[in-house]
């Protein structure tokens, strides 16, 4: 290994969700437990968040129908997710890895890039560094890690989930191409499910028949797309560690308990879930110009419809009144709706400021001094009183 050489490693921990339920509860250590829904004795109506290698042997899957998970193994353990004690692990676990190295990226709950170049004299050879991690993690946690390490993000991400669970896999320095060739496609960070499809189609099984063609030839396939994983394929990752990982969206969904097709059902929905997000916005300080509807029909079929305003807004009226127009221009045909759901993104924090394109905010809509002066009120009855303060009405509120 050279002395410049750069060391990144990828850890991500082992069916986080379901092994702290079995941390926590003895009485579920080797059973199948799968975190999500209630599945009501398989007529629930939520999906699966997470299950335990057990669950996993009956193919049970996170975003899985959780009536489907129930019908695979009726005496799993089904447990609701605890997010408090989930995020509570998580930053012990940050918090351990930020003793390894300054340099950490939090992808997840529950993973992070790390970059440990120049540490060796402190933590020894890339293995030696490995275990000590993954020891770490276990003596103060009770959890396991697995743990990739490469000279890259790309491949060190691909390393971590090749020996799960617990497991460490280092990809050796200098033969990177020889390392990811055997490799299914499908193991390519960013390579989604219909990419995966379309180069399986033309012949593309392996990572390595991606990186034996002319790199012209994958982009006229997939345009700067197909670059960008023809790079990947030969082991090519230039991306460093990010120290600032903003968060890039805030979303709320709701399961309906019986499929509906009663618009006044679904638009009500909607407006609570909006107020949802605009109070978790204005709570992480933020702003974001893109609201997204997301609408899931019977039979599962999933789709998202979005718009981008002019100005960033953190207000439940410009967010509700955004989500309901998305829905009213969404044709579901005779179908009914399962789930809907909102999200804004494309945020920005309240020290930023966004330039505009033509207009200030206030001249784009003349009533946004007053929505946020009311958004500030009922933030601050909540604050006092709780989150059971509700508005008099969400409809018609303009």
């Amino acid at each position: 290994m050279q002395p410049d050489q750069k060391i990144f490693l990828h850890v991500d921990m082992d069916a986080f969700f379901a092994a702290i339920e079995q941390l926590d509860n003895p009485e579920y250590r080797r059973k199948p437990v799968v975190v999500g829904a209630d599945p009501k004795g398989g007529s629930g109506r939520g999906v699966v968040s997470a299950s335990s290698y057990e669950a996993r042997k009956f193919g049970i899957h996170s975003a899985m129908p959780i009536s489907e998970a129930y019908r695979r193994c009726p005496k799993a353990v089904f447990v609701y997710p605890r997010m408090g004690r989930y995020s509570e692990m998580s930053r012990t676990i940050m918090n351990i890895l930020g003793e390894f190295s300054p340099l950490i990226e939090q992808i997840s709950v529950d993973e992070a890039f790390m970059d440990c170049s120049g540490t060796e004299r402190l933590f020894g050879p890339p293995r030696e560094l490995g275990m000590n991690i993954k020891n770490e993690i276990r003596a103060r946690t009770g959890l396991t890690a697995s743990v990739g390490i490469a000279s890259n993000k790309s491949i060190a991400k691909i390393a971590s989930d090749l020996e799960k669970p617990d497991g460490l896999t280092i990809c050796p320095f200098g033969r990177e191409q020889e390392f990811l060739s055997p490799l299914p496609i499908e193991k390519l960070w960013g390579a989604g499910k219909k990419t995966v499809l379309y180069l399986n189609s033309l012949g593309f099984k392996k990572i390595g028949d991606i990186a034996r063609v002319p790199c012209n030839e994958m982009e006229q396939r997939l345009g700067k797309w197909g670059i960008h994983l023809w790079q990947l394929a030969r082991g090519i990752d230039e991306r460093s560690i990010s120290t600032d990982y903003p968060q890039k969206s805030i979303s709320e969904e709701h399961t309906f308990g019986k499929d509906t097709s009663d618009s006044a059902v679904i638009e009500q929905t909607l407006l609570v879930l909006a107020d949802q997000v605009a109070r978790r916005t204005r709570k992480h300080a933020a702003k974001g110009r893109t609201v997204t509807l997301k609408i899931r029909l019977e039979g599962f079929e999933t789709y998202t419809r979005s718009r981008t305003l002019p100005f960033p807004v953190s207000d439940t009226f410009t967010i509700r009144d955004t989500a309901i127009a998305l829905f009213r221009n969404f044709d579901c045909g005779k179908k009914k709706v399962r789930l809907v759901g909102v999200k804004i993104s494309n945020l920005t924090g309240s020290g930023e400021q966004p330039q505009l394109d033509l207009f200030d905010a206030a001249s784009c809509d003349p009533d946004l001094g007053r929505k946020e002066k009311i958004e500030e009120i009922l933030d601050s009855l909540r604050n006092q009183h709780g989150s059971h303060v509700k508005r008099a009405s969400l409809l018609n509120d303009h």
